[in-house]
Protein backbone atom coordinates (compact mmCIF):
# COMPACT_ATOMS: atom_id res chain seq x y z
CA UNK A 1 0.00 0.00 0.00
CA UNK A 2 1.32 3.43 -0.95
CA UNK A 3 0.27 6.70 0.66
CA UNK A 4 0.63 10.36 -0.14
CA UNK A 5 0.16 13.13 2.36
CA UNK A 6 -0.17 16.61 0.87
CA UNK A 7 -0.17 19.81 2.91
CA UNK A 8 -1.58 22.78 1.05
CA UNK A 9 -1.71 26.37 2.33
CA UNK A 10 -4.00 28.79 0.49
CA UNK A 11 -4.13 32.54 0.24
CA UNK A 12 -6.47 34.43 2.55
CA UNK A 13 -10.04 34.29 1.26
CA UNK A 14 -9.51 31.13 -0.83
CA UNK A 15 -10.53 28.63 1.82
CA UNK A 16 -14.03 27.86 0.50
CA UNK A 17 -12.89 27.60 -3.12
CA UNK A 18 -10.06 25.24 -2.18
CA UNK A 19 -12.38 23.03 -0.16
CA UNK A 20 -14.77 22.85 -3.11
CA UNK A 21 -11.92 21.96 -5.50
CA UNK A 22 -10.66 19.23 -3.16
CA UNK A 23 -14.15 17.79 -2.69
CA UNK A 24 -14.53 17.62 -6.48
CA UNK A 25 -11.42 15.42 -6.54
CA UNK A 26 -12.94 13.21 -3.83
CA UNK A 27 -16.11 12.80 -5.92
CA UNK A 28 -14.05 11.76 -8.93
CA UNK A 29 -12.00 9.32 -6.86
CA UNK A 30 -15.16 7.69 -5.49
CA UNK A 31 -16.65 7.31 -8.98
CA UNK A 32 -13.58 6.35 -11.00
CA UNK A 33 -10.75 4.94 -8.89
CA UNK A 34 -11.47 1.55 -7.31
CA UNK A 35 -7.76 1.01 -6.57
CA UNK A 36 -7.62 4.22 -4.53
CA UNK A 37 -8.30 2.68 -1.14
CA UNK A 38 -8.85 5.95 0.72
CA UNK A 39 -8.82 9.66 -0.02
CA UNK A 40 -9.24 11.99 2.94
CA UNK A 41 -9.41 15.79 3.01
CA UNK A 42 -8.90 17.75 6.23
CA UNK A 43 -8.82 21.43 7.12
CA UNK A 44 -6.65 22.63 9.99
CA UNK A 45 -8.69 23.35 13.12
CA UNK A 46 -6.63 26.41 14.05
CA UNK A 47 -5.62 27.72 10.61
CA UNK A 48 -8.38 27.26 8.04
CA UNK A 49 -5.96 28.20 5.26
CA UNK A 50 -4.19 24.84 5.67
CA UNK A 51 -5.59 21.69 4.06
CA UNK A 52 -4.24 18.16 4.19
CA UNK A 53 -5.02 15.23 1.96
CA UNK A 54 -4.18 11.67 2.94
CA UNK A 55 -4.36 9.26 0.04
CA UNK A 56 -4.06 5.46 0.10
CA UNK A 57 -3.34 3.48 -3.07
CA UNK A 58 -3.34 -0.25 -3.69
CA UNK A 59 -0.11 0.03 -5.69
CA UNK A 60 2.09 2.35 -7.75
CA UNK A 61 -0.12 1.93 -10.83
CA UNK A 62 -3.17 3.14 -8.88
CA UNK A 63 -1.24 6.14 -7.58
CA UNK A 64 0.01 6.97 -11.07
CA UNK A 65 -3.52 6.68 -12.54
CA UNK A 66 -4.78 9.09 -9.91
CA UNK A 67 -1.94 11.57 -10.31
CA UNK A 68 -2.37 11.57 -14.10
CA UNK A 69 -6.17 11.77 -14.02
CA UNK A 70 -8.29 14.53 -15.52
CA UNK A 71 -9.61 15.29 -12.01
CA UNK A 72 -6.12 16.04 -10.68
CA UNK A 73 -5.30 18.15 -13.75
CA UNK A 74 -8.53 20.13 -13.26
CA UNK A 75 -7.76 20.53 -9.56
CA UNK A 76 -4.32 22.02 -10.16
CA UNK A 77 -5.70 24.30 -12.86
CA UNK A 78 -8.17 25.71 -10.34
CA UNK A 79 -5.96 25.54 -7.24
CA UNK A 80 -2.65 26.86 -8.52
CA UNK A 81 -3.52 30.57 -8.18
CA UNK A 82 -4.88 29.96 -4.68
CA UNK A 83 -1.85 28.16 -3.27
CA UNK A 84 0.35 30.15 -0.88
CA UNK A 85 3.88 28.74 -1.02
CA UNK A 86 4.98 25.22 -1.81
CA UNK A 87 2.78 22.16 -1.43
CA UNK A 88 4.43 19.61 0.85
CA UNK A 89 4.14 16.06 -0.51
CA UNK A 90 5.22 12.96 1.39
CA UNK A 91 4.99 9.60 -0.40
CA UNK A 92 5.31 6.51 1.79
CA UNK A 93 4.92 2.77 1.94
CA UNK A 94 2.25 2.07 4.53
CA UNK A 95 3.57 -0.18 7.29
CA UNK A 96 0.54 -0.43 9.58
CA UNK A 97 -3.08 0.73 9.65
CA UNK A 98 -6.22 0.54 11.71
CA UNK A 99 -9.43 0.62 9.77
CA UNK A 100 -13.01 0.86 10.99
CA UNK A 101 -14.15 -1.19 7.99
Amino acid sequence: MLTITAIIRVKQGCEAAMLEALLDVVSSVRANEPATIGYYVSQDATDPRVFTTYERYLDRAAMDRHNNSDAVARFFGIAKPMIDGDVTLVTCTERSAKSSD
